[in-house]
C-alpha cells in the first residue's frame, strides 16, 4: 500500500527524456548552478563509471581528468538541477562499475568505442565490437 503510494507521488517528478546511459559512455551533463542571485548552466563532460539506484533515486557517476587530477561527480538523473544529459560517444566495456579507471591515466584510460551499424538485409541495428 505505502510502496504504491510513494511510487505514484514519485512518478510526477520523473524525467521522460533521458538517454540510454551505460558505463563507458562519454556524456555531457548540463547542470544549473546558482551563484548569488544569478543562475547559469555549466557543462560537465566525462565518462560514466557507475549507474546506481532506480526510479527517482537513480544516480550516475561521471569521471573526468582536469589538469592531471581525476574529478568524479555524482548526479541525480531526475533532479531539477540537471538540465540535460547528452551521450557524446558510446563506449564498449565489459564491467558495470569502472572503478579501475581511477588508477589509469593517459592511453591506458582509453575506452573502445561501440560502433552501431545498420544491416541493410534485415533492417535491424547490429552492434559491432
Amino acid at each position: 500500500m505505502s510502496n504504491e503510494l510513494i511510487k505514484s507521488i514519485e512518478k510526477e517528478y520523473l524525467k521522460e527524456s533521458l538517454p540510454d546511459l551505460a558505463p563507458g559512455d562519454s556524456v555531457k551533463v548540463k547542470v544549473r548552478i546558482i551563484e548569488g542571485n544569478k543562475e547559469r548552466v555549466q557543462a560537465y563532460e566525462g565518462v560514466v563509471i557507475r549507474l546506481r539506484g532506480g526510479g527517482i533515486n537513480r544516480t550516475v557517476t561521471v569521471r573526468r581528468v582536469f589538469q592531471g587530477i581525476g574529478v568524479e561527480r555524482i548526479f541525480l538523473l531526475h533532479s531539477p538541477k540537471v538540465e540535460s544529459i547528452t551521450v557524446i560517444r558510446k563506449g564498449y566495456v565489459r564491467r558495470s562499475k569502472l572503478y579501475y579507471m581511477r588508477e589509469r591515466s593517459g592511453k591506458a584510460a582509453r575506452i573502445r568505442e561501440k560502433v552501431v551499424t545498420n544491416t541493410a538485409a534485415s533492417g535491424k541495428k547490429a552492434d559491432k565490437k
